[in-house]
């Protein structure tokens, strides 16, 4: 069956000696996997349109096994800046990887889409260090797994305790009387409140700081821990 689709290609893998397998998050069937055949060829249709983080419209062929065959592609945005400046490009790879990570194959759901490309529009256009965070987070809480920010997880008698700590494995943020996790500041818990409420512009125009890092890492964390998987590309940004 033959279908057309936008995607962004995630990453990609050799396949015998002319061939790629490319994995691509599309707007209308989720993750797919494909061959494109005689990608590595230098001569190839393909070759230039299917690269990592490659914004493409692709024409596919749904077989009987797991992997579709690329028939045709077209890119529709390179995103140049992403790929001039290494911590941009670094950003962008963990953003692509992250994906990989939360989103099912052959899903319909259209919002992990249109949220990488959002992401790499504005990543492309000026860097933010919030802008990682504010995409893992917004992401989960787009799965249902967003941390409890406005009051501590564990429970009862704590009204008055000031928030203190987050703690990825309770789900939330924890105060003075219940503390576990590590320390969040004031300010890096703003931050994380301002995404989870939709002001994710306004908090990726926040200089970098104290507070930047600590909600950074705190999100890092609860992503991994829901994902049970590291994120390996952002060791690149450290």
């Amino acid at each position: 069956m033959q279908y057309r689709d936008r995607g962004v290609v995630l990453r990609t893998t050799k396949l015998g000696e002319a061939d790629r397998i490319i994995t691509v998050i599309t707007f209308g069937h989720g993750k797919v996997r494909a061959v494109a055949k005689g990608a590595r060829r230098t001569r190839s249709k393909l070759a230039g349109h299917v690269e990592p983080l490659r914004h493409v419209d692709l024409q596919l062929y749904r077989g009987r096994g797991e992997l579709d065959i690329v028939t045709g592609a077209v890119t529709l945005d390179r995103w140049p800046a992403l790929r001039s400046d290494l911590d941009r490009l670094g950003t962008a790879m963990t953003l692509a990887e992250a994906v990989d990570q939360s989103v099912h194959d052959r899903g319909d759901d259209p919002v992990p889409y249109q949220m990488f490309i959002g992401a790499l529009g504005r990543l492309d256009r000026a860097h933010s260090e919030m802008l990682l965070p504010a995409f893992l987070l917004r992401l989960l809480a787009h799965e249902g797994t967003a941390p409890m920010l406005d009051g501590c997880v564990v429970g009862s008698g704590c009204d008055d305790a000031p928030i203190v700590a987050f703690d990825p494995a309770g789900g939330g943020v924890t105060c003075a009387t219940h503390r576990r996790g590590r320390s969040l500041s004031g300010g890096a818990l703003e931050l994380l409140r301002s995404i989870i409420d939709g002001r994710v512009n306004a908090v990726l125009d926040v200089e970098p700081s104290s507070d930047t890092h600590e909600a950074a890492a705190a999100v890092t964390r609860m992503w991994e821990y829901h994902m049970d998987r590291r994120l390996r590309s952002a060791d690149l940004l450290g």
